[in-house]
């Protein structure tokens, strides 16, 4: 499948920032199961200081502002291949160890719901129970936009059986490692049927296992990532993949407008709800 996304994320102030210094992961590469046609960045009111690739292999560049800046207008658009491998990524890469991905961090921190959750796993083996695993959060946690923020655990979500993707993902890590398997949460896009335009950007999780690699699971929407996702960026948590992070000096009050659509070239016939939403 061919997919066209648009994503504008606009910064408005009511007075002059100083400075500010913003961390963009908003740029595709290509995997096994994407190939990026075509893809480019514009940013408005702000200077593009340096492109790199980060310890996890997500394309960054580093965005900083200076002076009487009162907009910056930040816009990711381009065009992705995208083929169904069945939510396989493949062998490891980058220049991370896979024990790295057993750490838990602020918001995959365990606590009791969590570990009930993963204590409570069945499965003739290890990819049966992160299917098990997917269904459970699922069918436990309710997708609610504003529900939760950008600082919400796992356990927090867990135990008020509410969030958004982000939530599901981070519920999804934090029992796989539990597991003693490697886990990472992912950053990107989905094609929701029905809904070209979108308020965030998706996420969903994966875990390392023997004789596949990577593999992604999405409990948002209770499927292994198809030819409807395009993939972003990766890390320990949804702050090592947040589309744009960073920090500014000053007073200034801001107000955050995000636009987002994806546009497929045909839409498949499943009957998933599309649940997309990040804390942005």
């Amino acid at each position: 499948m061919r997919l066209k996304i648009t994503h504008t994320t606009e910064y408005l102030y009511d007075a002059p920032v100083p400075y500010s210094l913003q961390r963009l992961r908003l740029t595709p590469v290509d995997t096994p199961a994407q190939k990026v046609l075509s893809w480019q960045i514009t940013v408005e009111g702000a200077s593009v200081e340096a492109g790199y690739a980060d310890q996890y292999g997500n394309r960054t560049e580093l965005v900083s502002t200076e002076g009487e800046a009162h907009t910056i207008r930040i816009i990711a658009s381009g065009e992705v291949e995208t083929s169904d491998k069945a939510g396989v990524f493949g062998p490891h890469q980058g220049f991370c160890p896979l024990w790295l991905f057993l750490r838990e961090t602020d918001r995959t921190k365990p606590g009791k719901l969590t570990r009930e959750l993963a204590r409570s796993l069945t499965g003739d083996n290890t990819l049966a129970k992160m299917h098990a695993l997917m269904e459970a959060i699922h069918a436990t946690v309710a997708y609610t936009p504003g529900s939760t923020d950008t600082e919400t655990t796992a356990e927090q979500a867990l135990e008020a059986k509410t969030g958004v993707c982000q939530d599901h993902a981070h519920i999804f890590i934090t029992a796989a490692r539990l597991a003693d398997i490697p886990a990472r949460y992912v950053s990107g896009y989905l094609l929701m049927e029905g809904q070209t335009e979108q308020v965030a950007t998706h996420a969903w999780g994966e875990v390392h296992l023997p004789g596949l690699g990577w593999v992604g699971f999405d409990a948002a929407n209770n499927i292994c990532p198809d030819t409807r996702y395009v993939r972003i960026a990766c890390g320990l948590d949804y702050a090592d993949a947040a589309p744009i992070s960073g920090m500014r000096l000053g007073s200034a009050g801001e107000d955050l407008k995000v636009s987002l659509t994806v546009e497929g070239d045909h839409t498949q016939t499943q009957s998933q709800n599309g649940q997309s939403q990040t804390q942005s």
